[in-house]
């Protein structure tokens, strides 16, 4: 089940990525619209990166409007929490657990030592993402222009 899943969320963003693709800008400028949107959506921001790409969008002759839609549309509010959580293990890999919290004790009281590991995370999780999709968008950019 859970691979229907992933397969029709694969062929739902690479059929978004096509149609920005069609655009005449070069592959890289849409791949690195959309590695720059996935790594904005990835980063714990309250929304606010929907309108920094908007502005990014309207302001850069490179960038595609396209390629970020098809960036938030992947990492949709469902999708933060799992972000949110991997980012809090990575902080953890790195930092060791925060001082006297044990995984039962988590809240939103839990201070400082959680955050630091969570925004850690999220940062180095949010730039492996980002570099991840600029390889993948680029690769699928050039493959539908060969076409």
């Amino acid at each position: 089940m859970a691979g229907g899943y992933v397969t029709g969320y694969t062929q739902r963003v690479q059929s978004t990525l096509r149609e920005a693709f069609s655009d005449d800008l070069p592959p890289h400028s849409v791949a690195l619209s959309f590695s720059l949107g996935m790594f904005a959506i990835a980063l714990p921001n309250f929304g606010a990166a929907v309108f920094a790409l908007v502005w990014v969008g309207r302001r850069f002759a490179w960038a595609s409007n396209i390629a970020f839609f098809a960036a938030v549309a992947i990492l949709n509010p469902i999708v933060k929490g799992g972000v949110y959580s991997l980012s809090f293990a990575i902080g953890v890999f790195l930092l060791g657990p925060a001082p006297g919290i044990s995984s039962f004790e988590l809240g939103l009281d839990t201070g400082t030592a959680v955050l630091v590991r969570v925004f850690l995370g999220n940062l180095i999780l949010a730039a492996g993402i980002g570099l991840l999709s600029y390889g993948v968008a680029y690769r699928v950019a050039r493959s539908v222009r060969q076409h």
